[in-house]
């Protein structure tokens, strides 16, 4: 009989008994009652019992003297239907109204995982489109979209793609706009990179941002695939990951999806309620189809604590059934963080600056190349200031924001 395995952590008083506990939630979730049922109805049931697989009692003590425990429950897979929802809904629908109660993991059974076929084109297919590979890679965003025209955003992707940045994305906040619309970001902006491909040799992707009511976005999505859009930013959390988990799978579609974690805040922030952020913004997101995940960096001005950063990156690039996520560590990334991220995140990760691009004293291009200096760089094991002393532009970025190390 296949089993999800469900890993809960339980904030509690000194004396509560958690194997109790962990077998209300077993039962709670799945037939409701045991010990009074007759044994006919208990060997017709028993197939869809849940089991308490283990209980880590009071393994931390919190600051207000409560305690926390880890515990981990079993389903049959027969209980639920193959989907993201009935998952969610079966181990922490109304258990996640029940108390201090936090989802920190999910493991799937190898057959489920075949209804979660996950990226499409994942770390390895993003990095064949652009043909890089001994890297990480490097994003810039728009900044300041609200009130601007066409004119003013194309400007900006110019002057991102001369930078040499190998992703660009709209602002998750980039709606439809009658300024900037859906359809005419898409043709302007395949007709600029173009042209600056043409003038550096550099590739340079631009990410749009899917939005609209839940109904409209395959059409949406579709018309992006057919005006030769290059990838996706999606606000999944907004929406729900089996939306996107719908979009990645359909054939007609077939675009990179980038997910963004604006919402995700509230459901991972508290350490006694919701879910871990590795979780929800590694494991389900990658099992759902991103194939870029972005996440607060821990060095930024929204900082995750590193441990939870770094519990998002081993889920996005664990080996699994499915193809690997890029992770995507952000905001208040400029150029002297550059050795620290590669340093925790290794190559596999992609580098997504904002501020550190387009506040650098000469531009979104002096900004770029400040980036792709330093990680050249780190990558060939070149010390920093050697680098800076022949690059201007690495130069007046650490001039200005200066290193971060731990």
């Amino acid at each position: 009989m296949s089993e999800l395995l469900a890993t809960y952590v339980l904030t509690h008083r000194e004396n509560e008994e958690m194997d109790r506990k962990a077998e209300q939630i077993a039962l709670g979730l799945t037939v409701g009652s045991w010990t009074d049922l007759p044994q006919l109805k208990k060997e017709q049931l028993k197939k869809h019992k849940g089991r308490v697989v283990n209980v880590n009692e009071k393994f931390a003590a919190t600051p207000n003297g409560l305690f926390q425990s880890e515990v981990t429950i079993a389903y049959p897979e027969a209980n639920f239907s193959a989907d993201i929802p009935a998952v969610l809904t079966t181990i922490f629908g109304k258990l996640s109204l029940d108390g201090k109660i936090k989802l920190v993991d999910i493991e799937f059974s190898t057959a489920f995982k075949k209804n979660l076929p996950g990226p499409v084109f994942g770390i390895e297919g993003i990095r064949k489109k652009l043909n890089v590979y001994d890297r990480p890679l490097l994003m810039s965003i728009f900044k300041g979209v609200i009130g601007r025209d066409m004119a003013d955003l194309n400007e900006q992707l110019r002057l991102q793609a001369l930078g040499g940045v190998d992703f660009i994305k709209d602002d998750e906040i980039l709606f439809e706009s009658p300024l900037a619309p859906f359809e005419d970001r898409i043709k302007e902006g395949k007709r600029i990179l173009k042209e600056t491909y043409e003038e550096t040799g550099h590739r340079t992707l631009y990410a749009v941002n899917l939005t609209g009511r839940t109904f409209d976005l395959r059409d949406k999505a579709l018309k992006a695939a057919e005006l030769g859009a290059d990838a996706l930013l999606f606000n999944v959390h907004a929406y729900g990951l089996d939306v996107m988990q719908s979009l990645a799978e359909d054939s007609e579609i077939h675009l990179p999806i980038m997910a963004h974690p604006a919402v995700s805040g509230a459901y991972t922030s508290s350490p006694e309620y919701g879910f871990s952020t590795s979780l929800l913004l590694g494991t389900l997101n990658r099992y759902a189809g991103a194939d870029l995940s972005l996440f607060p960096s821990p060095y930024g001005s929204v900082a995750l604590p590193k441990a939870e950063a770094l519990g998002i990156y081993e889920a996005c690039l664990k080996e699994d059934t499915v193809k690997r996520t890029f992770p995507v560590p952000s905001a208040g990334i400029h150029p002297g963080m550059v050795p620290q991220l590669i340093k925790d995140f290794g190559i596999d990760h992609v580098i997504n600056a904002g501020g550190g691009i387009h506040g650098h004293p000469r531009g979104a291009i002096g900004g770029g190349k400040a980036f792709r200096s330093i990680i050249d760089a780190v990558i060939n094991d070149i010390p920093v200031e050697q680098q800076a002393s022949s690059c201007s532009d690495l130069q007046a970025a650490l001039d200005l924001w200066g290193r971060v190390e731990d």
